[in-house]
């Protein structure tokens, strides 16, 4: 069941850059022998945890460009270079609107804008030189500040969820392993 779902999974994600082409890429050309190290493409107990939290950080802290921005957070981390420019594409031109708002409520919520406004930056913003713009700078403003909380939150639930589920599937194979129980023949 797991095969088929991975299968599925992998023909319906996008193509994600191999190490070649990670290594050719003229921006990453000047550290691209740190990109060819294996230990970086292995995929460890430390390093998938590390690899989806900063796969989850560089996707929601960074509108663009946020593969680069994984790649490169993942080389002082020392984290899997594949899932952490994978987990990035969780936000992509289909999801962004979704995205847009949830961030936008989490931002408002943590803020709690609207208790807060009745003082001088409210009467800044209504003042004749911003009236127009009032409403896209309180928007603007909480809907960022919501995406850092996200980037914050996610990569810390990204981390914690990722090393359960590495420590659950390898509890699993120990207890599948045919003959782990069986004692040792006497000499």
């Amino acid at each position: 069941m797991a095969r088929r779902i991975g299968k599925w999974l992998g023909r319906q994600m996008p193509k994600m850059p191999t190490r070649e082409e990670l290594a050719g890429n003229r921006f990453l050309a000047p550290i691209a022998h740190r990109f060819l190290s294996p230990e970086l493409w292995r995929f460890t107990r430390r390093s998938v945890p590390r690899g989806v939290a900063l796969g989850l950080f560089a996707g929601f802290i960074v509108p663009v460009g946020q593969i680069f921005l994984a790649a490169f957070l993942t080389l002082p981390a020392r984290a899997n270079v594949p899932l952490a420019v994978g987990v990035t594409f969780i936000t992509n031109p289909f999801t962004l609107p979704f995205w847009l708002v949830v961030a936008n409520k989490v931002g408002r919520f943590v803020l709690k804008i609207d208790a807060v406004t009745g003082g001088v930056a409210h009467g800044e913003i209504s003042s004749g030189r911003w009236q127009e713009f009032g409403w896209f700078l309180q928007t603007a403003g909480v809907t960022a500040f919501g995406f850092i909380v996200l980037s914050l939150l996610t990569a810390a639930i990204g981390y914690l969820l990722s090393s359960l589920v590495w420590r659950a599937v390898v509890a699993r194979k120990w207890t599948r392993r045919p003959g782990r129980f069986a004692r040792l023949p006497a000499e």
